[in-house]
C-alpha cells in the first residue's frame, strides 16, 4: 500500500512538472509569434514613418520575453532590438535602462561593445549629459580599443560639448 501511494504521488508530481514545462513552452511560442507578427507589421511595410504605438508595443514584447525567459539565446538580441527602437523613438531614459540590463545580464553578448558605445552616445546626443557621455566613451575605449567604433569614440570625446558652429570653425581652421 505504501509503495502504490508513493508511485501515485511521484506520477502526479512528474505530470505537473511536465505540464508546467509545456505551459512555459507554449508561452514562449506565443510571445515569439506575437513578436514576429508585430515586427512584420512595423518593418515590412517599406519606408515611411513607423507607427509609434506599435513600436512601443514591440519594445514591451521584447522585454517581456527577456524577463520571462532570461536564459533563452534570443533574450539579449530582443533586448538589443528593444533598445534600438527606444533610441530611435528618442526615449533616452528607457534606452539607458535597456542598455544597462544588457551590459549587466549579458556581458558576453556579441553586441556588448556596440551597446556601451551607444550608451555613451545617448548620454551625449539625447540627454546632453556630457559628463556621463565622457565616462562611458572612456570606458568603451579602455575595454574595446580595437572595436570598429573606437575611432568614433575618440572623435566624440574630442568634440564633446562643442556646438555645430565651433565644429565648423575648427574644421575650417584645420583645412587651411
Amino acid at each position: 500500500m505504501k509503495y502504490s501511494s508513493f508511485i501515485v504521488i511521484i506520477t502526479i508530481l512528474l505530470a505537473s512538472c511536465a505540464g508546467s514545462q509545456n505551459n512555459e513552452k507554449n508561452q514562449e511560442d506565443e510571445l515569439t509569434k506575437a513578436i514576429t507578427s508585430l515586427e512584420s507589421e512595423l518593418f515590412d511595410s517599406g519606408p515611411g514613418r513607423i507607427d509609434r504605438k506599435k513600436a512601443i508595443e514591440l519594445i514591451n514584447l521584447y522585454t517581456e520575453f527577456a524577463d520571462e525567459f532570461p536564459d533563452d539565446a534570443q533574450s539579449p538580441e530582443f533586448l538589443y532590438k528593444a533598445s534600438d527602437i527606444s533610441m530611435n523613438l528618442r526615449r533616452p531614459v528607457e534606452t539607458i535602462q535597456l542598455f544597462d540590463i544588457l551590459l549587466t545580464k549579458y556581458p558576453d553578448f556579441d553586441k556588448t561593445p556596440t551597446t556601451l558605445f551607444l550608451k555613451a552616445f545617448v548620454y551625449e546626443d539625447q540627454m546632453q549629459d556630457m559628463e556621463r557621455a565622457k565616462k562611458y566613451y572612456e570606458e568603451f575605449l579602455a575595454k574595446y580599443p580595437d572595436s570598429e567604433f573606437a575611432d568614433d569614440a575618440e572623435v566624440s570625446l574630442k568634440n564633446l560639448g562643442k556646438t555645430p558652429e565651433e565644429l565648423i570653425k575648427e574644421f575650417e581652421e584645420n583645412s587651411k
